[in-house]
């Protein structure tokens, strides 16, 4: 259901905008992206987990807040960013 290592990193080399960057708005969006997959997943099977699905919301929202940021910031990186996860907006 989480992240494996490995797809993290390569989430974070993927998204990343210098050498070594993991706290920058696209790493951390790419990375909650990924986790609402999995968790979207799950709810697939198991659809009584409302436990897991408020934790689901809250990624959902950190997610939002994230990109409401980054398109106040830099309206390139943002719409270059949904491009590249395929997000509606």
């Amino acid at each position: 259901m989480s992240v494996t290592p490995e797809r993290k990193a390569e989430l974070i080399t993927t998204h990343a905008r210098t050498k070594g960057d993991t706290g920058s708005a696209e790493v951390q969006v790419a990375i909650l992206s990924e986790r609402i997959a999995n968790l979207t997943e799950h709810f697939k099977t198991h659809k009584k987990d409302n436990h897991s699905r408020r934790g689901l919301l809250k990624m959902v929202s950190q997610r939002r807040r994230l990109l409401d940021h980054l398109k106040d910031v830099d309206d390139g990186r943002y719409t270059a960013l949904i491009g590249t996860l395929g997000l509606r907006r």
